[in-house]
C-alpha cells in the first residue's frame, strides 16, 4: 500500500476511535489481519428507524490512491434498503463516487452511511425491488426492514407472521433466505413468492 494512504489510514483510525460523537453513534472501526487495506467497520442502526437495535457490519477496502479516491465499502450483514443491494451489499452513495473529497474521512464515511440509514434516497436506489416497496407501502417496507434487522443484525422486533410464511416455504424445501428474499420482494404475499420461486 501507497506510503501516504497508510499514513493517512493509521491517523484516521485514531480519530474514529477517539471521537465523541462516534462512540455516541455506536460507530467503530478495525483492521482486518492488522492490515490497513482491509478494515471492518461496523454502524448500529438509528434510532427510530427500521434497523433500530441492529448492528451491521461493514467491509472497507481502502485503494493505494486513498484519500484521492474513495474507500470501497459494502455491508457484509444482509439489510433491506433502497440504497442497499440486499443480495451483493453494494452501496448506492454518492461520497463513495464521485462527490468523494480528498478532506473526507473513514468517520466521514460511517456518519454518512449510518444517515443513509435513517434518509432513504428511494429515487436513487441501489436495488429497484426494495425502493418500488418503500415508496408504494411505507409500512410494508418497514416491517420487512424490521424483520430483515432482527434475523440479520440481532434487532429486537420478532414478527412471528413473517417466521410462519418462511418456515411453510422452507417445508417445500426453499432456504431459509430465498425464502426471506421472495417473501420480501412481494410484500409478503405467500402465493405470489411461491410462484415466483416454483415457476
Amino acid at each position: 500500500m501507497a506510503n501516504i494512504a497508510a499514513q493517512r489510514i493509521q491517523r484516521e483510525f485514531k480519530e474514529v476511535i477517539k471521537s465523541e460523537e462516534v462512540a455516541k453513534c455506536a460507530i467503530k472501526v478495525e483492521p482486518v489481519n492488522n492490515s490497513y487495506t482491509e478494515l471492518k467497520g461496523e454502524i448500529a442502526g438509528p434510532p427510530d428507524t427500521p434497523y433500530e437495535g441492529g448492528n451491521f457490519i461493514l467491509e472497507i477496502k481502502i485503494p493505494e490512491t486513498y484519500p484521492f479516491n474513495p474507500p470501497k465499502v459494502r455491508f457484509i450483514t444482509k439489510i433491506w434498503h433502497p440504497n442497499i443491494s440486499s443480495v451483493t451489499g453494494a452501496i448506492c452513495l454518492d461520497i463513495l463516487k464521485d462527490q468523494w473529497a480528498a478532506a473526507m474521512t473513514l468517520r466521514t464515511v460511517l456518519l454518512s452511511l449510518q444517515a443513509l440509514l435513517s434518509a432513504a434516497e428511494p429515487d436513487d436506489p441501489q436495488d429497484a425491488v426494495v425502493a418500488r416497496q418503500f415508496k408504494e407501502d411505507l409500512d410494508m417496507f418497514q416491517r420487512t426492514a424490521s424483520h430483515w434487522t432482527n434475523v440479520y443484525a440481532g434487532g429486537p422486533q420478532e414478527n412471528p407472521e413473517f417466521d410462519d410464511k418462511i418456515k411453510r416455504l422452507q417445508d417445500m424445501g426453499v432456504d431459509e433466505h430465498q425464502a426471506r428474499v421472495a417473501l420480501s420482494s412481494y410484500n409478503w404475499n405467500l402465493e405470489r413468492a411461491t410462484e415466483q420461486l416454483f415457476s
